[in-house]
C-alpha cells in the first residue's frame, strides 16, 4: 500500500513483522549503535529542520524542496518497515534493491513516488515510546517531551539517519523530517532539539479545508475496500484520514464534536484554526518558520526560507522548487463552507500572513 506500490506476500510478511517486534527492534537499534559506532561517532550532525503542518497544507512538497538540498538527510521510502533500525535494515537488503519506476502514491494526489523518495515516517518512533498520547479518536499533544530513554534514541535515530544519507553524499549532516504531529508536540519539541528549526506550511482555509475534506473521504473509502489500507497508515502512526481519523487535539477543540462530523466541511475549518492558533501563539519564537505555501507554490521565490534554514547550496534549493505547482482548490466542497466558521479562520490566516511576512 505505501508508495503506491503493490505488495508481494514477503512485503506482506515483513510488514507484519515488523509491526508485531516494535520491542525487539528498540534491543537492535541498540546493536546497531554498537556494530556502528565508528561511523557514527564520525558523522556530523547540525542543524535539524523539522517540517510540520495539517496534512494537505504543503508539507509534502516542502519535505522534497528541502530534501533536494545536499546538506539534508531524511528518511526515505526504502526505510520502512524497519525504521527503529535503520543501518541494519539497509544492510540486510542492499543486495535486493532495485530501482523502481515511479508510481502515484496511494493518496491519488498526483505526486509520485520511488523507494528512494524522503518519507515520513518518523511518527513511528513517537507511536512506540509515547503509546499514551494516541487515544482512540484523537491525539493528545505532549506538554513534555522530558524522557531521557527516548531521548537517547531519537538523537542516536537522528545520526543514523545522516549516516545512511551522508554514505551517498558526504555533504548530508543536516537531519529532515516532516512529521504532521509536531505540532502537538511544539513548544516541548525543543527541549529535546533546542537547535531545531520548525517549518510550518499553511494554506489559504477553505481550500485546505475543502481539500481535508477529500482526502478524508478517499481514504475512508479506500479502507472500507482494502484493511490493507487501513492497516499500513496504522503502522505508519499516520492517523490523518480515514477510519482510524484521530485528530490532534489542540487545546481541547474536539470536546462535544463527533468524528462524523468529519464529512462536514465546517469540521475541518475548526481543526485548521485550532492548529493554527496554537501555531501562531509560538511565532515569536526564531526557531519557528512560517511558510506562505500559496505564495511558495505560485512564485517558487525560496530566497527568503533558504536565509531563514541557513541553506549553503541555494542553487539546489530552487531548483528542487521549480518543480512546485499551486495546489487545486476544490472549489465544488469549498463553496459549501458555513459562514460561521470561514470568517474565523479568514481572519486567522490574515494574522498568519503578517506572521510570515515579517522581517
Amino acid at each position: 500500500m505505501k508508495q503506491g506500490i503493490p505488495q508481494g506476500r514477503l512485503e506482506r510478511a515483513l510488514r507484519a513483522l515488523a509491526r508485531t517486534t516494535r520491542t525487539a527492534q528498540l534491543g537492535l537499534a541498540d546493536l546497531e549503535a554498537r556494530l556502528y559506532r565508528r561511523e557514527l561517532a564520525n558523522t556530523s550532525v547540525s542543524a535539524p529542520v523539522l517540517v510540520a503542518g495539517l496534512p494537505r497544507g504543503g508539507t509534502t512538497m516542502l519535505l522534497r524542496v528541502l530534501a533536494g538540498c545536499p546538506e539534508f538527510a531524511a528518511h526515505h521510502g526504502r526505510d520502512f518497515p524497519f525504521v527503529l533500525c535503520p543501518l541494519l535494515w539497509q544492510a540486510w537488503t542492499r543486495p535486493f534493491q532495485r530501482p523502481r519506476a515511479p508510481r502515484e502514491r496511494v493518496h491519488a494526489d498526483g505526486i509520485l513516488v520511488t523507494p528512494d523518495s524522503p518519507e515520513a515516517l518518523e511518527e513511528v518512533l513517537w507511536t512506540t515510546f509515547w503509546p499514551d498520547h494516541y487515544r482512540a479518536t484523537s491525539i493528545a499533544p505532549w506538554p513534555s517531551c522530558d524522557d531521557p530513554e527516548f531521548a537517547a534514541f531519537y538523537a542516536a535515530h537522528r545520526r543514523k539517519i545522516v549516516l545512511l544519507r551522508a554514505r551517498s553524499d558526504r555533504r548530508a549532516h543536516r537531519y529532515l523530517a516532516k512529521n504532521n504531529a509536531h505540532l502537538a508536540r511544539l513548544p516541548a519539541l525543543w527541549s529535546l532539539l533546542p537547535d531545531a528549526t520548525v517549518v510550518v506550511p499553511f494554506r489559504a482555509p477553505t481550500a485546505h479545508a475543502a481539500s481535508l475534506l477529500r482526502m478524508h473521504r478517499h481514504f475512508t473509502a479506500l479502507q472500507a475496500r482494502d484493511p490493507a489500507a487501513r492497516r499500513g497508515m496504522a503502522e505508519l502512526g499516520h492517523f490523518e484520514f480515514g477510519l482510524d481519523l484521530r485528530p490532534l487535539d489542540f487545546g481541547g477543540w474536539l470536546r462535544g464534536r463527533s468524528l462524523a462530523q468529519a464529512h462536514e466541511l465546517g469540521f475541518w475549518l475548526e481543526y485548521w484554526c485550532a492548529a493554527h492558533q496554537h501555531v501562531l501563539a509560538l511565532a515569536d519564537d526564531p526557531r519557528l518558520v512560517l511558510v506562505d505555501f500559496d505564495a511558495l507554490a505560485a512564485h517558487r521565490d525560496v530566497t527568503v526560507l533558504a536565509k531563514r534554514l541557513g541553506i549553503v547550496e541555494v542553487a539546489a534549493l530552487q531548483h528542487a522548487a521549480a518543480t512546485l505547482q499551486p495546489p487545486p482548490e476544490h472549489r465544488e466542497l469549498a463553496t459549501t463552507a458555513p459562514t460561521a466558521a470561514r470568517e474565523p479562520a479568514l481572519a486567522l490566516h490574515r494574522e498568519l500572513l503578517r506572521a510570515a511576512n515579517r522581517p
